[in-house]
C-alpha cells in the first residue's frame, strides 16, 4: 500500500480519518486526488481508493462532485469514484460502516465531523462561498437526520489558506455583514487579509458545536505538503492540484 502524508485532528481520535497531503514516500508532489486536471484518471482513481484503504480495510470512497454549493448528500450506498458522473455536493454524511467520505481541497477548508456516541460522520467542503451560503449548518442537520445530535458533535478543520495568506479585495469583501468585521484585517489599500478558517469557526459555532478544532496548516506556505491554488496561481503553474480530506466510521 502507498505511503501517505496523514495529519489527524486530536478531537477526533478513535474515529478513523485523515487529512492527507501530496507527499509519499518522502517525496513531494507524489499524490494527486483530483478530477478535472491533467493527470492520468486511473492512477487517480487507484491513489484515493488506497488512500481510503488506508483508513479502514475493505473501505468504499464517496466523494461528490464538488462546486462550493451548500447541498450535502446522504450516502446509504457508495457510488463509482469516477472523473464523471458522481453526485453534485459540497458535503457528505453517513452512518453506514465500511463507506469512506471524502471531499478535496486545494486552499479551501475541509471539515470532518464525528458523533462517535450516535456513530454518524460527515465531511464538508467549505471554501468562502459555501460557508456563506449554509454548506456547514446544512451538514450538522443531515446528521441530525440520521441521528446525531449536535450537542456530541466534533468538528475539525483541517489544512486551509491562513488568513496573511488570503488577500482579498473590496468586492469580496462585500459579500459580508458587518458582524463579520473580525474575520478581515488591513492589507494594502484597498486590499484585507481574510481569515476563512475563522469565518469557519465562527459557522460552526453558530450552529451550536461545542468541540471545533482547527489544525492551523497553511496550505499556501506549505508546498512541500499541500497545493494551494492560490500559490499555483501567482506562481503562474499550469499544474491542477488538489489534497483529500476523509472519515469514516470505526470498523464493528
Amino acid at each position: 500500500m502507498a505511503e501517505f502524508d496523514i495529519e489527524r485532528a486530536q478531537s477526533l481520535d478513535g474515529v478513523p480519518h485523515g487529512f492527507f497531503g501530496h507527499a509519499g514516500q518522502g517525496k513531494p508532489n507524489t499524490h494527486q486526488f483530483g478530477y478535472g486536471g491533467d493527470g492520468d484518471t486511473a492512477l487517480i482513481a487507484q491513489t484515493r481508493a488506497g488512500a481510503a484503504q488506508a483508513l479502514i480495510a475493505g473501505g468504499v470512497l464517496a466523494a461528490p462532485h464538488q462546486v462550493h454549493s451548500p447541498d450535502v448528500v446522504t450516502v446509504t450506498d457508495a457510488w463509482g469514484d469516477d472523473a464523471k458522473g458522481r453526485p453534485v455536493a459540497d458535503a457528505v454524511v453517513t452512518a453506514k460502516r465500511g463507506i469512506v467520505l471524502g471531499i478535496v481541497t486545494a486552499d479551501c477548508a475541509p471539515v470532518l465531523f464525528s458523533d462517535q456516541d450516535a456513530q454518524v460522520v460527515g465531511a464538508t467542503h467549505a471554501g468562502w462561498r459555501g460557508a456563506h451560503s449554509g454548506v456547514l449548518g446544512n451538514t450538522v442537520a443531515a446528521m441530525e437526520a440520521l441521528g446525531a445530535s449536535r450537542s456530541n458533535i466534533r468538528a475539525a478543520v483541517g489544512p486551509t489558506i491562513a488568513q496573511a495568506s488570503y488577500e482579498v479585495d473590496a468586492p469580496f469583501r462585500e459579500n459580508f455583514a458587518a458582524e463579520d468585521d473580525c474575520h478581515f484585517s488591513d492589507g494594502r489599500d484597498g486590499h484585507w487579509q481574510f481569515d476563512l478558517p475563522g469565518y469557519v469557526a465562527a459557522q460552526l459555532a453558530k450552529t451550536g458545536l461545542k468541540s471545533v478544532e482547527l489544525l492551523d496548516r497553511d496550505t499556501f506556505s506549505l508546498p512541500e505538503r499541500y497545493y494551494s491554488y492560490r500559490r499555483a496561481s501567482q506562481l503562474g503553474e499550469a499544474n491542477y492540484g488538489r489534497q483529500i480530506s476523509m472519515i469514516a466510521l470505526p470498523q464493528g
